[in-house]
């Protein structure tokens, strides 16, 4: 069988395998095929692919030829036009909200494995390219609002005085959150952090941040992780709590998201406005809405006031952030190889979980 790495396009640094990952799941028992430049932006040249043993091809000759087609970033029509029938895809597709991505997979009789549905459970936390990328965001979240704050984030005591260090609200204690979280304390900020769920507090403390604490939360264990929607009642209380700690706080980092929902507004204009000239918002929910009110992508200035709203900040980091992609692969890949062979095991719930086109049949019902 015939693999191809795809190169993700001027827009997406990231690489799907590097040329050492690519080696450690499919070895000497496929032909690997790689499309030129693909690892350019993550420091890795068409050279040390072929050095690998990986032949570097163009787009169409890779998309015509191989039998597993490995990416990031949703194939376009065009492209999945080129591949034949029977061909199996992996990348993030977000099935869920984007459902009308699946029409070409089904009407090609192709396999798809959207890696964004593998399944949140113990066994598949080395598989969790959604956990990967909010690691590499998290950390990406707080330079960003660290190079944009015309201050510095740790106390300093100089011959010129002491200089006090900057405080940061980090809402949202997910993954991303707690490296956010673990990232400004390292550069000696003063964190607090926000989040719906209770049990999150011990981790936050656990990182030196301190827990805002609003009481009254629901949270919900078939939700993965996520965060639920909140009563109204619990809204208000909500709101009033990050308010008084939003006009305080010099940085504001903020990754809630609902699954399946446009993304909680917890930061009004008001809240803006009554926050210091030169404070930083760091708003990772864009893509869904945003969290705050006055968000747009990429980086404005309102009063004094700097927005920054990026949800693929994991790109700025793109050699580590392909790495870990390309390790969760490597794990998942366990599952689906056997004896050199692509034997894939649809008894296996992160298998089927992940599978949401199959022989052009759509799966997403039966999971």
């Amino acid at each position: 069988m015939r693999y191809l790495i795809l190169n993700e396009g001027e827009l997406e640094p990231r690489v799907s395998l590097l040329p050492e990952s690519a080696i450690a799941i499919f070895g000497q028992s496929f032909t690997g095929m790689v499309e030129r430049g693909a690892g350019l932006h993550a420091s890795r040249s068409d050279s040390d692919y072929s050095s690998a043993g990986i032949q570097v091809v163009s787009r169409e000759e890779g998309l015509k030829q191989a039998d597993l087609v490995l990416g990031i970033l949703p194939l376009s029509e065009s492209d999945l036009n080129l591949l034949a029938e029977g061909t199996s895809v992996w990348g993030m597709y977000q099935p869920q909200w984007h459902p009308e991505r699946l029409k070409y997979f089904e009407e090609r009789r192709l396999n798809l494995y959207s890696l964004d549905c593998i399944p949140r459970i113990s066994r598949a936390q080395s598989m969790d390219v959604l956990s990967s990328m909010a690691t590499a965001s998290g950390y990406q979240a707080v330079l960003e609002a660290a190079a944009a704050l015309p201050r510095f984030f740790p106390m300093l005591m100089t011959a010129a005085g002491t200089i006090a260090p900057a405080k940061v609200l980090v809402i949202g204690a997910g993954v991303a959150g707690l490296q956010a979280i673990a990232t400004a304390k390292r550069l000696g900020a003063v964190v607090e952090a926000f989040d719906t769920r209770p049990s999150v507090k011990e981790q936050v403390e656990s990182l030196g941040g301190k827990f805002v604490v609003v009481e009254g939360a629901k949270e919900d264990k078939a939700a993965g992780g996520y965060a639920v929607e909140q009563d109204a009642d619990y809204q208000r209380r909500q709101a009033e709590a990050i308010a008084q700690a939003v006009a305080k706080s010099d940085v504001v980092i903020t990754t809630a998201q609902i699954p399946g929902r446009r993304a909680p507004l917890l930061i009004t204009e008001a809240m803006v406005a009554a926050m210091k000239s030169g404070s930083v918002i760091v708003d990772m929910a864009v893509s869904t809405g945003g969290n705050c009110a006055l968000t747009q992508e990429g980086k404005h200035q309102i009063n004094g006031i700097t927005i920054i709203g990026d949800s693929f900040l994991q790109r700025q980091k793109a050699e580590d952030a392909s790495r870990m992609y390309a390790k969760n692969l490597q794990n998942l890949f366990k599952l689906l190889l056997k004896d050199g062979q692509f034997q894939p095991d649809f008894n296996d719930e992160i298998v089927r979980g992940c599978c949401v086109i199959r022989d052009g049949v759509n799966q997403l019902n039966n999971h």
